[in-house]
């Protein structure tokens, strides 16, 4: 149980990473460091931006359920 949830956890986290990344991907090294190369301009999520967000919510809400799930279970037993 507890390798099958290691496992789970390492799948989650690459793809955390990967969906973060190509967030990202377009706003620079400057806006990903905290700059606004924007302007100061807000825009909304839309389409696949949008999409990708609420995937990339999913799985992180996924992997905190992992790891305290992970923490139950091995003090358990």
């Amino acid at each position: 149980m507890a390798t099958a949830l290691q496992i789970a956890s390492i799948i989650v986290s690459v793809l955390l990473i990967v969906l973060i990344l190509l967030q990202v991907k377009g706003g620079g090294l400057g806006s990903l460091l905290g700059g606004d190369a924007g302007g100061g301009i807000s825009r909304t999520r839309r389409g696949l931006e949008k999409t990708l967000f609420q995937i990339t919510v999913g799985l992180a809400i996924v992997f905190v359920a992992i790891s305290i799930f992970s923490v139950v279970a091995e003090r358990l037993g």
